[in-house]
């Protein structure tokens, strides 16, 4: 009798991503262009264009409104004339340094009182690629569960151990920091403890000063994201280490251009040595083309209007503030948020969410971000404001009419629906 092997074939990777579109691809068929990948035009503002028509916009992280500052849009446009997108060409340690690269970073080193800085090419590649080349796998890593995806990525590049502790308890924290000292002390490596200064979703700053206190107990590295905090918060816009009182508590020093900037890019700062050690060891920035001089000139001259005045950060949390004193007023549910980001909570499905969304844009013209399952548990709906220092208190006040308009009429059940229904 002859005997026949099985034959097993392997999967086919293309079949496998249309069985499995992920819980936000589902949708995209039914959400793209509208409520995923909208497309707002005109000058970057509070009130913009989606779709011909004219919106009250509270989805840009243009916090400190400097995307359009007078002073900003001639540098910018003074810059490109003188250099163009090009220059410098090449990675920084080959042949894209210049002296205005490192004059930023040491600006930025005395912004966020720090010995030195790296500059990085996006702010999402350089806190992954700055946590792979900080720890081997001897070393163990304690994350906080709501770290953005940034940092998770990063964490999952590390081949060691890693433990998460629940978010903003520094109870918990500790109890992750006694079995990571256990562990290290049979690996003979070291612990990274990585957290925000603000979490972008819900708005809460983390716990800095808390976790730096734990230091006189376990002994750690503290890595913080302060994507949200650099430019909002502190008494000179220095994050939110300076906000708490904590900043010498803090490691590794995370921040992006892309929010109170109004730029791409990102920065780490540290001590002196640890600088040099990531100059040397970030794949990501050694075999990556320098940051271009528009962006390099550009962050100069935000950074030389954050540090001349405050005005636009005082700006910032009036509007900041207004807004929040006047959604609960009105009942409305923001949370722990104590930074600028500013979510409110309702309960609702997917397609309440969507539905609700339509009419506040197509009815009220007011255009916010939604966040649903699976960023957020199933049923809870979490409309995103982002207050910057170009609304005004009229823009506040016309929001929130609106928004107790259409929460009364999810309350009615007026946005039930099966399905999320395409948008032509």
């Amino acid at each position: 009798m002859v005997k026949f092997k099985p034959i097993f074939m392997s999967a086919d990777i293309f079949e496998k991503i249309q069985a499995n579109r992920g819980p936000l691809g589902i949708h995209a068929k039914e959400s793209h262009g509208y409520f995923t990948f909208p497309k707002l035009e005109g000058e970057i503002s509070p009130h913009m264009v989606f779709r011909g028509r004219k919106m009250l916009n509270w989805s840009l992280n243009n916090y400190l409104g400097l995307a359009n500052d007078p002073e900003v849009r001639k540098l910018d446009a003074e810059v490109a004339q003188e250099y163009g997108f090009s220059h410098p060409m090449g990675a920084r340690m080959m042949s894209g340094n210049t002296d205005f690269h490192e004059q930023l970073e040491n600006e930025l080193s005395e912004f966020v009182e720090k010995e030195d800085t790296i500059l990085c090419n996006f702010g999402y590649q350089a806190v992954l690629s700055c946590i792979d080349a900080l720890v081997d796998r001897k070393d163990v890593i304690v994350y906080d569960a709501e770290s953005h995806a940034c940092i998770l990525d990063g964490v999952r590049l590390h081949m060691g151990k890693r433990y998460v502790f629940k978010h903003n308890d520094v109870e918990d924290c500790e109890k992750q920091l006694i079995r990571a000292e256990k562990l290290a002390e049979e690996t003979g490596g070291a612990i990274l403890v990585i957290t925000e200064g603000v979490f972008g979703m819900r708005g809460d700053q983390g716990k800095l000063k808390e976790i730096v206190a734990l230091k006189e107990k376990y002994n750690f590295r503290l890595f913080v994201d302060d994507a949200h905090g650099i430019g909002t918060l502190g008494a000179k816009g220095g994050g939110t280490g300076q906000e708490q009182g904590c900043q010498d508590g803090i490691d590794i020093y995370f921040g992006t251009f892309a929010k109170s900037f109004a730029l791409i890019g990102g920065f780490i700062s540290s001590d002196a040595q640890v600088v040099e050690f990531l100059r040397y060891n970030m794949r990501s920035q050694i075999f990556a083309k320098s940051l271009p001089m528009t962006l390099v000139k550009g962050a100069l001259k935000r950074l030389e209007i954050m540090r001349r005045s405050t005005a636009h950060k005082d700006k910032l949390w009036e509007i900041t503030n207004a807004l929040k004193s006047g959604l609960v007023d009105n009942g409305f549910e923001i949370g722990p948020s104590n930074s600028c980001v500013t979510p409110v909570y309702l309960n609702g499905s997917i397609p309440e969410a969507t539905n609700l969304i339509y009419d506040l844009r197509e009815n009220f013209n007011v255009f916010c971000s939604m966040v649903v399952y699976p960023v957020v548990p199933k049923g809870m709906i979490i409309l995103r404001l982002i207050p910057t220092a170009s609304h005004t208190l009229e823009d506040v006040s016309f929001t929130i009419d609106c928004f107790s308009k259409i929460v009364g009429k999810l309350k009615a059940g007026e946005y039930m629906a099966d399905k999320i229904a395409p948008v032509k």
